[in-house]
């Protein structure tokens, strides 16, 4: 997942679907709007037959809505995947009865050549783009497959942690597709530095007592570039941090014990680094206590004290 701001591969990601999206939209509206222009414009459609205004207007209403599907997606493309995934599905499947065709010589391999780049191009691009997001696993959760899913959270997860994950996955009503969507929200990170950031998460994690949990707060961290030695310092509470970390800690800490000193708390970081760096602690302060709550409430944390709280 996406934790603080995109960096240059996201912005290249971000721009190749952006600017698919923009070419299918511009090129379905020529289509709809001016079909019979758009069919002497493109060389190789004149050998398929003659036109027909009301075919013509029906794939042009198809690339446009890819273009739409796929601006949107390019607004948050971290989050947004999956739209990007199906506004490149149509324009895939198009370019693959192009292959289909030349295959069987329904058309020549010079016609396929000429409309390749503009066939084939635009939704490799952008999966090139997913393909970059997932290579650096820079996208939300929702929308992976559930066995694809429980595979890579299971991978190295504590028993607990397993049949936590499990259990989710087999209640009723969509439950595991609900948790993988309430997932980001504890992991915005934007414009908190990554120490105050996971110190705080770590603060109001550790409150909770449960060792998985806070192995699973200590990788992430680990994954947003913290170091090692610091993360397994905080391990060990606040004493003895320096004074930055100390007070991250200290006020996830408060949020999760419902401590009047987060106030003052709260105030002082808000004062230091700003709003925005005081909501970004504060949620995911917030919302961390949730996991090894939910465990609580399942029965899943009566061994997690045996944990080794070492990363």
């Amino acid at each position: 997942m996406l934790m603080g701001k995109p960096d240059l591969l996201d912005r290249l990601a971000q721009l190749l679907v952006l600017g698919v999206g923009l070419f299918a939209l511009l090129f379905g509206l020529f289509m709809i709007i001016r079909p019979l222009d758009w069919y002497v414009a493109i060389p190789t459609v004149i050998t398929t037959g003659p036109p027909n205004k009301h075919f013509i207007r029906d794939i042009g209403i198809a690339y446009a809505a890819c273009g739409m599907i796929l601006l949107y997606a390019s607004i948050n493309i971290h989050m947004r995947w999956l739209a990007a995934f199906t506004g490149a599905l149509w324009l895939s499947l198009h370019g693959v009865l192009h292959i289909y065709e030349v295959s069987v010589g329904i058309c020549s391999p010079d016609a396929f050549i000429a409309d390749a780049p503009g066939v084939l191009g635009p939704p490799l691009l952008v999966f090139l783009a997913l393909g970059i997001l997932f290579a650096r696993q820079r996208v939300a959760p929702a929308g992976i497959p559930k066995a694809i899913f429980l595979k890579f959270a299971n991978a190295e997860a504590e028993e607990s942690e397993r049949q936590y994950h499990d259990e989710i996955a087999a209640a009723p009503g969509d439950a595991l597709e609900k948790f993988m969507h309430f997932l980001p929200a504890s992991m915005h990170r934007h414009g908190a530095p990554a120490l105050l950031f996971h110190a705080a998460r770590m603060g109001a994690n550790m409150v909770e007592d449960c060792g998985p949990c806070a192995i699973s707060c200590a990788n992430w961290a680990l994954a947003d570039d913290v170091p090692r030695e610091t993360v397994n310092t905080w391990f060990k509470g606040p004493d003895n941090l320096p004074e930055e970390e100390a007070l991250a800690f200290a006020f996830g800490q408060a949020i999760a014990t419902q401590s009047p000193d987060a106030f003052e708390l709260g105030d002082r970081i808000e004062v230091q680094y700003g709003r925005t760096v005081r909501f970004e602690l504060a949620m995911t302060a917030a919302i961390v206590r949730s996991f090894p709550a939910m465990k609580r409430g399942l029965g899943l944390t009566k061994a997690c004290s045996l944990t080794p709280l070492e990363v």
